[in-house]
């Protein structure tokens, strides 16, 4: 198990456009910022290049969100403005950075892109053992994915120039005390 994917998480309409339900309240903004949708763009098509599977795991969710465990205050707000409902614009991935034909995409009801998907047997099934993590936000679903790829025994590698939080000190703290301790937080450019 020795080969490598990328993991695509949460760049949805709702959270990364500047008309999305979260993304109008900032982090858009700081996505732009960041170059976050330029960034993972020009990774993504490195990684199809290079024949390393890209999945996608985004935030899915009924209309009336009983499919959701959680009872955390995020998820209060989520529910209240109606952020990524299954079959809605909020909840596609943005175009920029789109799936493909032959890309792999699943969808959660919580943070933790490994709980109650098939990611881990899918990754385990088809040989990887490094992931490469990107997404938003870096504090949430980016380190979600980090620490369970780790306790999984996968080589977790997170591509900071393609992350962001809704608070640029999430994010940074994210990066210099918390992801350095599962795994290399590392730039786009360094993936060769």
């Amino acid at each position: 198990m020795n080969g490598t994917a990328l993991l695509v998480c949460d760049v949805q309409n709702d959270l990364v456009d500047p008309k999305g339900k979260v993304g109008a309240g900032g982090l858009a903004k700081i996505v732009a910022e960041r170059n976050l949708l330029s960034n993972l763009k020009a990774l993504i098509a490195s990684v199809r290049g290079k024949g390393w599977p890209v999945v996608y795991v985004g935030l899915g969710y009924r209309e009336d969100y009983q499919d959701v465990l959680s009872v955390a205050p995020r998820i209060a707000k989520a529910r209240e403005s109606k952020v990524a409902v299954r079959g809605e614009w909020g909840a596609e991935f943005h175009p920029d950075i789109a799936p493909q034909a032959g890309d792999i995409v699943f969808y959660k009801q919580w943070v933790n892109p490994f709980f109650g998907t098939p990611l881990l047997e899918w990754l385990r099934r088809n040989g990887v053992g490094s992931l490469l993590i990107a997404g938003t936000a870096t504090n949430l679903v980016v380190e979600s994915a980090a620490r369970y790829a780790d306790d999984a025994g996968f080589a977790v590698s997170v591509v900071e120039d393609c992350c962001a939080s809704p608070n640029p000190a999430w994010h940074e703290f994210a990066v210099t005390q918390i992801l350095p301790v599962f795994g290399k937080v590392i730039s786009s450019k360094e993936i060769k």
